[in-house]
Formats: structure tokens, C-alpha cells, sequence
């Protein structure tokens, strides 16, 4: 049996609407876009979200409009996808690592305070593998000292913990449709928030600094545009946004549960056979992305091949950031910094978790992992 890591759920519905837009005047931003961005904010109940070509956008955008630049620190976790920390970099700031927590791989909140200097200018945690981080306890910190907390929920859209969605009370979140997130237009991300000054920043910064997008100077009659800012080009095109409309709200909801589904099953399963995975929060809906096992770190790489052998399709989310060649050379990083960090980053392995699994292959990775590791 042949089992894909991933596969989408685009169907006709999302063509249907991307063929009205190929047949309509405007292709890029435009009043798609539009609804889009309204539906997005609508689901995760924030006044404002903006339309971009991906997470890293939204993230590089929001630090910018955070007032992080040259100089500025940005205390965040090594473990994630390394877009997280570039990010920052891109934004001019210097990334600060806490380590996570052993038995979630959540930046541990609790060493946050502790790395707060005077040139800490945001703090940006990432609600890894759909879990998210304890934002009360966050968000407490973040007043006590000033500093904007900006999400990185780029697996946690439906998320949502002790009462608080992704953005609800933050500076705002950044989010994915990259091609194996829960919602996908191929490539795209989207930036919400509760302050309308941070969003019509963003909304400015993703189309180079000009003053009125293409669409709104013809709809309103505006002759030019000004350029009052350096900006960049990260502006989601009403194609990315036809295939996403669909996707937002029930259908989010209902491929949610069948992912819920699986995700019980397999937490049975493996708990039966001793296969260890991360904790999970009370008082908390899990985003279920990604479903990661870990592994003895000695077997990782033969229990890995073992399961691809077998046709599942399993990948390793994620090495430590710190340890990437570039992160060490420029920040002197060596191994043993972020000790829980990287006995995740070793031990992990990630399986398939998406809506169109079906029950006799939901079996069969069960199956093959239990195999893989008692081989």
C-alpha cells in the first residue's frame, strides 16, 4: 500500500471559483482578496486580516510593523521551521532562543522573562504542531514589560486554548496555506490583528509602500499613488484567494474532525505500544497539522526508512534551528544550547495526518510504525 505523507483537498468547488477569477478582469489583489480576508477574520473572530504570498511574509511584515529593526532582539524558539528565524533577520533583528518544553516542544514560556534585555522588541512563539503556546501566561509578560507578542500560527489555524484563538489578543498571528497546511492555495499567508493602524501597515508593506493598491485606485478613481515607505512585494492575487475562500469555515471545521478522528486513533494505538508522542493541554483545541511519534534517537533514521520502505510517507519536523550551519557561524550556536530542543529534534518522526485518509490506511501507518519501531 502506497500512503502520501500529504495530499490537499482542493476539489471542484475551488476550481469553480478559481475559474470565475481567470475569467475576470483583475488577477492579482483585488476584491477576492477582499473576501477572502473578511472570511478569514470573520473565522478567527479578529477585525482584521491581510492577504500575503506566505507565512514568512506575514512574519517578516508584522515584526516591521512591531518596530523591530537593527539592534533589535527577538526572543523565539529553535524549534520550528526555520522561516520562523529568518524572519527576524529579514526584519533587521537578532534572534534570542529559550528552549522548549520536553514533553510539548513549546517554547517554554516560563524562560521567557528571563531573557528580556532593553533591546527586546517582540516576543514570537510558535504554536508548534497545532498546539498552542499558554498565551494567558504570555500575554501577561508581554503587558508587565511592553513588548508585542506576534504569533506564528502557521499550524494552528483552527486552534485554540483556554478560550484564545491565534491573534484574539495578541499584536497579531501569521498563518500558512503552504501546499500541506489544512487550508492550501499552493503557496500564500495571511497576517490578522485587532489594530487597524498595524493592518493598514502590513497591507502597505506587502505592495512596495504604496499609498493605494492597483484596485482600490480603480475603484475609488485616484490618478497615482505615493511611496512613503520601503515596502515589499508580498501581495496575495485574487487566484490564491479563490482557492481559499471554499476551504474557510465549515469545510475547515468538518476536515478538522475527521483529523481529530485519526489523531485519537493513533493516540490510542501508539500509547498501547508504548510509542511516546508529545503531551497535549487541557482546556485546549489542538490545530492537528502535523502528528509527530518520538523515537529512540539512535533508531530515528532506521525507524524513518523502515516506514518509507513500507510506502508511508514519513518526513522529520524539525532539525533545531540553532544547529544549521548558518546559525552557527554567524552566532557561535553549538549543540547543547537548547538541550530540550534538540532531543526533539532527534527523536521525531512525522506521519500522515490529513482528511482524506481512509480508515484501512489509517491501519496500515498504524501498523507500519508499530513495526518500524519494534524491528
Amino acid at each position: 500500500m502506497k500512503i502520501e505523507y500529504y495530499k490537499h483537498n482542493l476539489g471542484n468547488e475551488e476550481i469553480n471559483e478559481c475559474v470565475k477569477v481567470l475569467n475576470s478582469l483583475f488577477l492579482t489583489t483585488g476584491s477576492t482578496v477582499d473576501e477572502f480576508e473578511k472570511s478569514l477574520a470573520s473565522y478567527l473572530n479578529t477585525p482584521y486580516a491581510v492577504g500575503l504570498t506566505s507565512c514568512t511574509a506575514a512574519l517578516h511584515l508584522a515584526l516591521i510593523a512591531a518596530g523591530v529593526g537593527p539592534g533589535d532582539e527577538v526572543i523565539t524558539t529553535p524549534m520550528s521551521f526555520v522561516a520562523t528565524t529568518n524572519s527576524i533577520l529579514m526584519a533587521g533583528g537578532t534572534p534570542v532562543f529559550v528552549d522548549v518544553e520536553k514533553d510539548t516542544g513549546n517554547i517554554d514560556v516560563d524562560l521567557i522573562e528571563a531573557a528580556i534585555t532593553d533591546k527586546t522588541k517582540a516576543i514570537l512563539p510558535v504554536h508548534l504542531y497545532g498546539q498552542m503556546v499558554d498565551m494567558k501566561k504570555l500575554l501577561t509578560i508581554s503587558a508587565k514589560h511592553n513588548i508585542p507578542v506576534i504569533e506564528d500560527a502557521a499550524h494552528a489555524l483552527e486552534a485554540m486554548r483556554d478560550g484564545i484563538k491565534p491573534g484574539q489578543k495578541s499584536f497579531g498571528s501569521c498563518f500558512s496555506f503552504y501546499a500541506t497546511k489544512s487550508i492550501t492555495s499552493g503557496e500564500g499567508g495571511a497576517f490578522t490583528t485587532t489594530s487597524e493602524e498595524a493592518a493598514k501597515l502590513v497591507t502597505k508593506l506587502r505592495s512596495h509602500g504604496i499609498t493605494s493598491e492597483l484596485a482600490q485606485r480603480v475603484r475609488t478613481g485616484l490618478k497615482t499613488y505615493d511611496v512613503d515607505v520601503l515596502g515589499w512585494k508580498y501581495n496575495m492575487d485574487n487566484i490564491q484567494a479563490a482557492l481559499l475562500i471554499p476551504q474557510v469555515g465549515k469545510k475547515t471545521e468538518s476536515q478538522l474532525a475527521r483529523r481529530e478522528e485519526i489523531a485519537q486513533k493513533y493516540r490510542i494505538e501508539f500509547s498501547q505500544a508504548g510509542i511516546e508522542m508529545p503531551r497535549e493541554y487541557e482546556n485546549s483545541k489542538h490545530g492537528r497539522h502535523i502528528f509527530p511519534i518520538w523515537v529512540d534517537s539512535a533508531k530515528r533514521d532506521k525507524i524513518l526508512d523502515y516506514i518509507n520502505n513500507q510506502g508511508v510517507g514519513a518526513v522529520i519536523n524539525y532539525p533545531s534551528i540553532h544547529l544549521f550551519t548558518f546559525y552557527k557561524n554567524t552566532y557561535g550556536f553549538t549543540e547543547g544550547m537548547f538541550p530540550n530542543c534538540e532531543e526533539i529534534a532527534n527523536r521525531e518522526i512525522s506521519i500522515p495526518l490529513y482528511s482524506k485518509l481512509a480508515d484501512e490506511e489509517v491501519e496500515y501507518v498504524i501498523k507500519t510504525v508499530i513495526e518500524a519501531v519494534r524491528a
